[in-house]
């Protein structure tokens, strides 16, 4: 039986392999024979390491997720510094890199994937997507606490606001683009813009 190590290895190298042929060829074309040929391994690897593909599936985008959450830390340990659309430009450019839409993609066509990445209590909402708002919104309540926006301020309704219109600003781009800062700057600036300015009143 291969070490822990080595099992390690080989989930990282099948995990890589995804995310290259995603990348070149979207996830219409992700199929475990492809990841196996991109990864130059045996195609029973796969299967000697995950129960089935959608188990394979799942743990990659749950790798992405468990990523989602040191980023979550990072964000709201950043509140209070800065400006708030500064730090929801690197937040979002770091989340929606293309690895990222094209596992919301994946996520959104496959429906048994769906169901295994969704925890108890998430309704309707879309894996990755969901965790990523709790993101924003912990960090919106952060800088609520310290007055940087206004109090009233709806931290889950402006997370679901900034996450929906990024992820159409980044996924509705030609593969390997990506938006301009300016826009994306814009596009962060409108949303936010009421409560910033009434932090005073």
């Amino acid at each position: 039986m291969p070490t822990g190590v080595h099992l390690r290895d080989v989930r990282q190298q099948l995990f890589h392999a995804a995310e290259r042929v995603l990348l070149r060829d979207g996830p219409n074309a992700l199929t475990s024979r492809a990841v196996t040929a991109e990864a130059d391994v045996a195609k029973g690897v796969l299967h000697r390491h995950f129960a089935d593909f959608d188990a394979f599936l799942a743990e990659l985008v749950q790798d992405r997720i468990t990523r989602l959450r040191d980023q979550a830390a990072i964000l709201e340990a950043s509140a209070g510094t800065r400006t708030v659309a500064s730090n929801l430009v690197d937040a979002l450019t770091e989340l929606f890199d293309p690895v990222s839409v094209a596992l919301t993609s994946l996520v959104f066509i496959r429906d048994e994937l769906r169901t295994r990445l969704r925890r108890p209590g998430d309704g309707d909402g879309l894996p990755f997507l969901t965790e990523a708002r709790e993101m924003l919104s912990s960090y919106l309540k952060a800088e609520r606490a310290q007055g940087r926006i206004a109090p009233d301020a709806d931290a889950d309704s402006l997370s679901l606001s900034l996450i929906g219109a990024s992820h159409l600003l980044f996924a509705g781009r030609q593969r390997h683009t990506l938006p301009e800062e300016a826009e994306l700057k814009n596009l962060i600036h409108t949303i936010t813009a009421d409560v910033v300015q009434r932090r005073l009143w």
